[in-house]
């Protein structure tokens, strides 16, 4: 398994590590990372794996390998060199990318409180986010709910972490607001991300440590993408 540092702390930038495997493209698998793998609509992190003689590697995103969540490959770009397992290397992420997704991701989780229907996909960008809904009808008052929006984030609500067991999640299906995307169970215990007292919400993604960092949001275009599927997009105003 794979040590998880960006779940403990998002804002973690590099760590020391030592190589543990070579996946079959080449790509590295590390006893610890800061590098989120992409997954819950939030892409990969990029960055750099950097040897012992200085030599850095560029990693250009973050996987879980086959769908195993308890581990995390990092795959190279093209053209890179290769590690040996037992190295000793130091993973660092590219920080500026990161910290835009992480205040995007957290932005979304304001998205599901403002559009209060049941979310069918989203996907988490740099620039720009969105979350599609199972909608029947676009609502009337978008600048009012927009002004709600950034009252939220004007509030500076605490974004924290929370674990219960996978029997409390199975106890608790209303925390779910993912029509087509389960947390993951499995491992004995889901993460939550809570909001203030605004939102509470099963999430492996990284975030913000408060709403303030997310800065002013604009909302974007709203599309139809089927009878009652509705796909807001979200922008950094």
């Amino acid at each position: 398994m794979t040590e998880f540092m960006f779940r403990d702390d998002s804002y973690l930038q590099s760590t020391p590590a030592t190589v543990v495997a070579l996946a079959e493209d080449g790509g590295i698998v590390l006893d610890r990372t800061v590098f989120y793998a992409a997954s819950g609509g939030q892409p990969g992190d990029s960055g750099t794996i950097t040897r012992a003689d200085g030599t850095a590697l560029t990693i250009a995103t973050a996987i879980h390998p086959d769908g195993d969540k308890t581990r995390i490959v990092h795959v190279l770009g093209e053209g890179q060199g290769t590690v040996a397992v037992g190295e000793q290397v130091i993973a660092t992420i590219d920080w500026v990318r990161r910290y835009r997704l992480m205040r995007m991701h957290t932005a979304l989780h304001l998205l599901s409180v403002v559009f209060p229907f049941a979310v069918t996909g989203g996907s988490v960008g740099e620039d720009k986010g969105r979350l599609d809904f199972d909608m029947p009808e676009v609502p009337d008052n978008l600048a009012a709910i927009e002004a709600q929006l950034n009252d939220m984030v004007a509030c500076h609500h605490d974004v924290t972490q929370e674990w219960i067991t996978d029997a409390e999640m199975a106890a608790n299906p209303d925390l779910i607001k993912t029509m087509n995307v389960k947390p993951p169970m499995g491992q004995g215990r889901v993460r939550l991300i809570r909001i203030g007292e605004i939102d509470l919400q099963p999430c492996g993604g990284t975030h913000v440590r408060n709403t303030s960092e997310i800065g002013r949001l604009a909302l974007g275009k709203i599309e139809k993408k089927g009878k009652q599927n509705r796909r807001v997009s979200l922008l950094f105003a």
